[in-house]
């Protein structure tokens, strides 16, 4: 029996279904691309379009390469060396996802703007996504099997010839799927990228549709982002190969050998602080800065727990909702590998490299007219769309550790396949899903633009409350609400560093 035998029919529809509710947003590109065909030409084919496609391109092929060197760098140090203080650098290094890029660059600005421009945006995109690399990086290094690198020493390669060759080819999955959220950030990357006054092709849709109301030179500037979204899934999928990581049993149960940093350890020690400092300390200490000497700094607490409550409510809402989408498309696309099983797993992808502003515009087409329009679940459906990446990827890698052997095995002892999921597939990458569960909850407890298009009329968050503020240069009173946003992250940050039992 192959595992797509394993995939009942009920899963294989539910995934169609996910998917094509996923690709809303680009048949709203389309559509509207489509209607004003005869003006791409004008639209296109001009000097800033091209200025918009190097910044674009340049941005995100730097912050993909130093996120990737950060995160195995760091993830290398903390789990495979010496290092001291682990449990403490493990904490560090996945904090970073509690802080909003926005509040990030906020920080940065507030403090000087020399970091204004390409290498502002290099240096505060990357201290805001390396944790989507190390956090997978460190958990694949963290159980991977000693054996293999024992063998290749014993054959005589060298630390780094083993690296290579063993360890590498085993974080290829992690890395490459770490890289590509970032990536997919970068592309739809607009508040911080606005207050670093850096253009990219989001930032150019914001500014038409706010200042022109341009409808189709904002979507036809989205599709260009649809085209990178799909060269960056092209790229992913040559790279990551099709080898197989699954296997049966934990392996050895004994841990790595820790290699000493002898000389280096300064070294080491020094580049994770500095680390720290440039993702964490600078904004932590321009928030506190500004609570305590702006000018503007209020404590309207009722507004602050409101705001809190929603936020907190929204985050729940919207991971569990995007969990339970995801579940049948990462079942379908590791059980039954192919074309049909990779067309709807890269469906799901595209409107994560999206503005979300245009996530938002395209359910607001949907939904006009309808008892859907401005109702909490259209506004959890479209966080859905929009984070449905951070799911599946960490999905996709807990699958693709649970052999599809044991799915034959539960079938032939006469259990159905949705209850071999519910029993078998489920429990073992719960891991994997609470993982992802944690990732869309600190994406929504700071989502920004699609909130303000599609919540109901009176529903404000700590995101929308905290660009109020700041876009009327009121930073002692948006201060308060960046830190609560940090705070209420904070807890799932922390729950992606736990070790599995």
């Amino acid at each position: 029996m192959t595992p797509t035998a394993t995939v009942p029919r009920l899963a294989t529809v539910a995934a169609a279904a996910v998917a094509a509710f996923t690709l809303v947003p680009l048949a709203y590109v389309l559509g509207f691309g489509l209607a004003s065909i005869q003006e791409a030409p004008a639209l296109l084919l001009r000097a800033r379009v091209g200025e918009l496609l190097v910044n674009t391109t340049a941005l995100v092929v730097a912050g993909c390469a130093a996120c990737a060197v950060i995160g195995v760098g760091a993830a290398w140090l903390v789990e495979r060396t010496t290092l001291p203080g682990r449990p403490v650098w493990t904490a560090l290094m996945a904090a970073p996802l509690a802080v909003p890029a926005f509040v990030n660059s906020y920080g940065w600005v507030s403090v000087t703007p020399a970091v204004e421009g390409y290498w502002g945006a290099v240096l505060i995109t990357t201290m805001s996504y390396f944790p989507l690399v190390y956090l997978p990086a460190a958990a694949v290094l963290r159980g991977m099997d000693p054996a293999f690198e024992d063998m290749s020493r014993a054959l005589g390669n060298g630390p780094w010839r083993t690296f290579g060759r063993v360890v590498l080819p085993q974080l290829r999955p992690a890395l490459l799927g770490g890289v590509l959220l970032v990536g997919l950030h970068l592309l739809a990357e607009y508040g911080a990228l606005e207050a670093l006054r850096f253009s990219t092709f989001t930032t150019a849709v914001y500014t038409v549709f706010q200042s022109t109301f341009d409808g189709p030179a904002a979507t036809m500037l989205s599709g260009v982002l649809v085209l990178g979204c799909l060269l960056l899934l092209f790229t992913e999928s040559r790279l990551a190969g099709r080898s197989r990581v699954a296997r049966i049993g934990s392996g050895a149960a004994r841990a790595a050998v820790r290699h000493p940093l002898g000389g280096f350890a300064p070294l080491a020690w020094l580049a994770m602080a500095a680390l720290v400092v440039l993702a964490l300390a600078v904004p932590l200490g321009s928030l506190v800065h500004w609570l305590v000497t702006g000018n503007s700094t209020a404590f309207p607490f009722a507004l602050l727990a409101s705001t809190t409550a929603t936020a907190v409510g929204l985050g729940v809402a919207g991971a569990a909702l995007t969990c339970v989408l995801a579940l049948p498309v990462a079942w379908v696309c590791v059980r039954r590998p192919g074309r049909f099983g990779r067309i709807l797993e890269r469906s799901t992808y595209v409107a994560g490299s999206l503005p979300g502003i245009v996530v938002a515009l395209a359910f607001v087409v949907l939904a006009i007219g309808t008892p859907l329009y401005q109702s909490t679940l259209l506004l959890v459906g479209a966080y859905a769309v929009m984070f449905m990446p951070r799911v599946m990827v960490s999905l996709r890698a807990a699958l693709l550790q649970v052999p599809p052997e044991l799915d034959d095995v539960g079938r032939s002892l006469g259990v159905r396949p949705i209850g071999v999921a519910c029993r078998v597939t489920v429990p073992l990458v719960a891991r994997g899903l609470g993982a992802g569960a944690a990732l869309v909850f600190l994406a929504v407890v700071t989502e920004l633009t699609a909130t303000l298009l599609l919540a109901p009329n009176g529903t404000a968050t700590l995101a929308t409350e905290f660009w109020s503020h700041t876009s009327t240069l009121e930073y002692g009173a948006a201060a308060p609400y960046a830190l609560l946003m940090i705070v209420v992250s904070a807890p799932a940050a922390y729950l992606l560093t736990r070790e599995a039992p």
